[in-house]
């Protein structure tokens, strides 16, 4: 678990920044979380809403996220339901702990580091896991989703 003072709405941007500065890892390390909307239901789901974990550093690709979670379409999900379905504010949601269990994919580029960093549900908070267990503990799908 890694903690700083959050100062800025660009939450990702300054995590890699203040991480990078204190523990000399690439930005490319750490990752953010968003939760997807979805034409229907991803794949033993039950609800239209779905999850997103890339490098900060990276765009997400909505089309290549979509096909990976065999979901129709996906876009960013509003504000107030991505709260809602996690439990967490946007800016500190979690891939872990969430209060709905999301289908999740994460982009293919985690598992050639030893570690990654996300969000540990807190602005501010960042926990360090290797992929497989990220991967493991949301039930993942890997693919290529940073554009």
């Amino acid at each position: 678990m890694h903690t700083y003072e959050a100062s800025s709405d660009d939450f990702g941007g300054e995590a890699a920044r203040v991480l990078g500065e204190r523990l000399g890892v690439g930005p490319e390390r750490v990752f953010k979380t968003l939760v997807l909307a979805t034409a229907r239901p991803p794949a033993g789901s039950r609800t239209a809403l779905a999850v997103a974990i890339l490098p900060v550093t990276s765009t997400l690709d909505l089309k290549a996220a979509a096909a990976a979670l065999d979901c129709g379409k996906a876009s960013l999900a509003p504000v107030d339901a991505a709260e809602r379905a996690t439990g967490y504010v946007i800016g500190g949601v979690s891939p872990l702990g969430q209060k709905r269990r999301l289908a999740t994919v994460v982009d293919d580029s985690a598992p050639v580091h030893p570690t990654v960093l996300c969000s540990a549900g807190r602005r501010g908070w960042e926990i360090e896991v290797a992929p497989d267990d990220l991967i493991r503990l949301t039930g993942a799908v890997t693919a290529r989703i940073a554009a």
